[in-house]
């Protein structure tokens, strides 16, 4: 997993409230394992009944196409738990999201795959919003995990709260398996002491099976 640091780039204003994952990464006949996950993100609400695209959908608009954070509203992520929901995201960019709260499997799923997520209060939601949305892609924002700040244009700051458990996996790159292997010499002289203690419990060697 790639680490996360900091990230300056454009804020894309999705303004909502309980976006799901069927709407985020829709799955439909024809899908396959190596889908293109940037035209995947919000296909069935960036076209009309004529497929042709709606000029007005945020992610339709040119300086919105691609991003590196994203900004929504209440319960960001509902629904089903498709990863893939996540990787239509990274496709285009984005490597933050911003909400007022996500759903608890979405936001399990972003520090999997190295996207920082952060929930604001209500008055901080209102500040980064207003300020999203007036700069209009023309200005960039800038998220970093060290300091726990974003900041943006007109000197726009907000401090953000990040668990310790998450800022560090984040911030050297772990998922679950990398965080269980920071404790790979305690893992091993324990199963030591085991097999030296109960020798029975152990595995039988593969040869004399």
């Amino acid at each position: 997993m790639k680490a996360f640091t900091s990230v300056t780039g454009t804020a894309i204003p999705f303004i909502e409230d309980d976006v799901n994952t069927d709407q985020i990464a829709p799955i439909g006949a024809g899908a396959r394992m190596s889908e293109d996950y940037a035209h995947t993100l919000f296909r069935h609400r960036r076209r009309g009944p004529d497929g042709a695209e709606i000029p007005d959908f945020v992610f339709n608009q040119p300086q919105f196409r691609t991003g590196a954070i994203l900004v929504s509203g209440r319960n960001f992520g509902c629904g089903s738990s498709r990863e893939s929901a996540v990787w239509t995201f990274l496709a285009i960019g984005v490597t933050c999201i911003i909400a007022r709260s996500f759903a608890d499997m979405y936001r399990e799923n972003c520090l999997q795959n190295g996207i920082l997520p952060i929930t604001l209060s209500d008055e901080q939601a209102d500040r980064l919003e207003a300020a999203v949305v007036a700069a209009n892609g023309a200005s960039p924002f800038t998220v970093d995990l060290h300091s726990q700040e974003l900041s943006g244009p007109d000197g726009l700051k907000i401090s953000f709260e990040v668990s310790p458990a998450d800022r560090t996996r984040l911030l050297e790159g772990l998922d679950d398996i990398g965080l269980t292997m920071k404790h790979r010499a305690e893992i091993e002289a324990f199963e030591k002491k085991m097999a030296e203690a109960l020798p029975w419990s152990q595995r039988a060697d593969a040869s004399s099976l």
